[in-house]
């Protein structure tokens, strides 16, 4: 029984901090890709636009460095995170819908993401 309950904890912890760096690289993946995309308007002619791209940018810059996560398995999540937040800030600001190859493609860079985050 006691090895059971010790089972579950060990489970449960490592469940948390999956989703807890899930998260974080959500929300760093947004700011980045949300900069870009910021920055791209900006280039259209609204200053403001680049401006807070320019800050969304430094935010993910903190935000994925100040996260805690070892480095090689951050960046290996973090891509596949990217590639998903990416194709969907892109459908949203400009319409674009992923071709084959951009979902093929895709899908091979999200399960390496998943094999890093949960093999390792």
């Amino acid at each position: 029984m006691a090895r059971e309950v010790m089972r579950v904890t060990a489970t449960s912890w490592r469940t948390v901090s999956i989703l807890k760096a899930l998260v974080i690289l959500i929300f760093a993946s947004t700011l980045e890709v949300g900069g870009d995309a910021l920055i791209r308007l900006g280039l259209g002619g609204a200053i403001y636009a680049m401006a807070a791209g320019a800050l969304s940018l430094f935010a993910y810059g903190l935000v994925v460095n100040k996260s805690g996560l070892d480095f090689n398995r951050l960046m290996g999540v973090y891509i596949a995170i990217f590639f998903l937040v990416s194709q969907v800030i892109s459908f949203i600001l400009f319409r674009q819908i992923p071709d084959d190859r951009i979902l093929v493609g895709g899908g091979f860079i999200v399960a390496g993401g998943l094999l890093i985050l949960v093999m390792t």
